[in-house]
């Protein structure tokens, strides 16, 4: 490098150049960040912020978590070595089956398969005020009085709360542990220093909080996190987790929807305020069969077990109504009787009719309606049609098709329905009228309360005929002729 002129009389300075060194150290701070918002409605992931979540389309429901590090490590790591190796068993291994703790109510063991398997974990949901905690609590007590050790951790009510409501339900004597919490570790912290309990009852896991990640109680992480914990300390000790969880307006359970793949078991807690009954409904069962039903009734001592549920859904009556007509619906393997009731309210020319239902499908209502009127030529297009199961029971199974036929003409011809028939069958779109599963059961039930004759499809009228008198038919054509008496 050359040196400068000097003109000031000094002698001149020689500048070494220097080379300028990078440093290869990785620097963390250098990572690249990833960005995540999650919807606290479905648990969709998605890099950046939107207004609407674009899978299950709620709005201002995605919310940033906590940034996660991509560091080269991680990114190169091969995940094929270094680990420990699992043993692997053949599918012909003999294995006993998981035994199982009943808890001495009948209609919470069967909703359950049999009883309560240690080490499983079971989600319980339903609306506000349905009873879940009561039920729960009487649950736990009729454990703990066999000799079981229960804990129950809630984390919505002080423990006096949970106290006072057990000595409402005559409970506050059974020995059971309580406590107030919501920190996931100091759970797990206080539960691992004793036995574990055969039964421990989160209630509910909403309100439950991991130190491991950050966020506020009730996210979608957070509730990931709170179950995943809870659900290796009972796989780990053996200890039977129920766990409670809120439920959205549409009646679907709270939290991501991975919530239900981690447990064993998920029930549904259902029924109306206004009415007396509940049902508890098993929706997943890895030990047992699902669509199983446990009814109960809502009385000031707390719920009741109810052995004969089509009691409750039966209107008492002497002579025939028109528009009413009884179905024997099927719960897993269990039979409900049920009343279907129909109202045809005929309108002045020009105004728009209106179809209004009450615990069954609406698009299925309006699917009879075309097949009455294509295939059996009545006319409902200037008619109201109302349709309301009684009892405030909610039916799904597809044999109620022709029970709703039935109903439906029955209201337009002002005809009633023998009063001691019975009907159940599905409607084809042709007309046709097909079997349904399971019809010596339904009939035997429907036999045992008393019903004589059952109105179903020609298919299904095999079987066990010294039940009860039976009128079978192919087509709904043949069975409105029956109806109206035609032929």
């Amino acid at each position: 490098m050359a040196d400068s002129p000097c003109t000031c009389g000094e002698p001149p300075v020689h500048r070494t150049a220097v080379p300028f060194l990078f440093s290869l150290r990785y620097d963390p701070a250098m990572a690249k960040i990833n960005k995540r918002y999650v919807c606290q409605s479905c648990g969709s992931v998605t890099h950046r912020w939107q207004g609407q979540c674009a899978d299950c389309s709620e709005w201002n429901t995605l919310m940033e978590e906590v940034p996660v590090t991509a560091t080269p490590f991680q990114a190169k790591h091969n995940l094929q070595g270094g680990g420990r190796t699992i043993a692997l068993v053949g599918l012909d291994a003999e294995i006993a089956l998981p035994p199982r703790t009943s808890f001495g109510i009948a209609e919470f063991d069967r909703a359950l398969g049999g009883g309560l398997v240690a080490g499983s974990a079971t989600l319980i949901g339903g609306d506000p005020g349905i009873g879940k905690s009561t039920l729960l609590l009487q649950a736990a007590a009729a454990l703990a009085r066999r000799g079981h050790d229960v804990a129950y951790v809630s984390g919505e009510e002080a423990a006096d709360q949970v106290r006072l409501r057990a000595r409402r339900l005559g409970l506050g004597d059974a020995p059971v542990r309580l406590a107030a919490a919501t920190s996931t570790r100091d759970i797990l912290t206080t539960l691992s220093q004793d036995r574990p309990p055969a039964l421990l009852v989160i209630d509910s896991i909403q309100t439950m909080h991991s130190d491991l990640i950050e966020g506020a109680p009730g996210t979608v992480s957070q509730v990931r996190a709170s179950a995943q914990e809870l659900i290796r300390f009972a796989k780990e000790r053996g200890t039977a987790v129920v766990l409670v969880g809120h439920v959205t307006k549409d009646g679907t359970i709270a939290g991501p929807r991975v919530l239900e793949h981690m447990v064993d078991t998920v029930l549904s807690f259902e029924g109306e305020r206004s009415h007396q009954y509940r049902i508890l409904r098993s929706l997943k069962n890895r030990f047992g069969g699902t669509d199983e039903i446990g009814v109960f009734a809502m009385v000031a001592e707390g719920l009741e077990e109810v052995s004969n549920p089509s009691a409750l859904f039966l209107t008492q009556r002497d002579e025939g109504v028109t528009g009413a007509t009884v179905f024997p619906a099927l719960e897993g393997t269990r039979p409900v009787l049920v009343e279907i009731q129909a109202l045809v309210v005929r309108l002045a020319s020009g105004a728009t009719p209106r179809r209004a239902v009450v615990g069954w499908d609406s698009g299925r209502l309006a699917m009879i309606l075309a097949v009455l009127e294509a295939r059996c030529g009545l006319s409902f297009s200037t008619c109201e049609v109302y349709l309301n199961v009684a009892g405030g029971y909610r039916v799904q199974d597809p044999a109620a098709d022709l029970a709703v036929a039935a109903a439906l003409v029955s209201a337009l011809s002002e005809r009633p329905v023998p009063a001691d028939a019975v009907a159940f069958g599905e409607i084809a779109l042709s007309g046709e009228l097909r079997p349904v599963a399971h019809a010596p059961l339904r009939l035997k039930e429907a036999a045992k309360l008393g019903f004589e004759r059952a109105l179903l499809p020609d298919s299904a009228a095999g079987a066990e005929r010294d039940v009860m008198r039976r009128s079978s038919f192919r087509t709904l054509g043949q069975f409105v002729d029956h109806l109206l008496g035609r032929g």
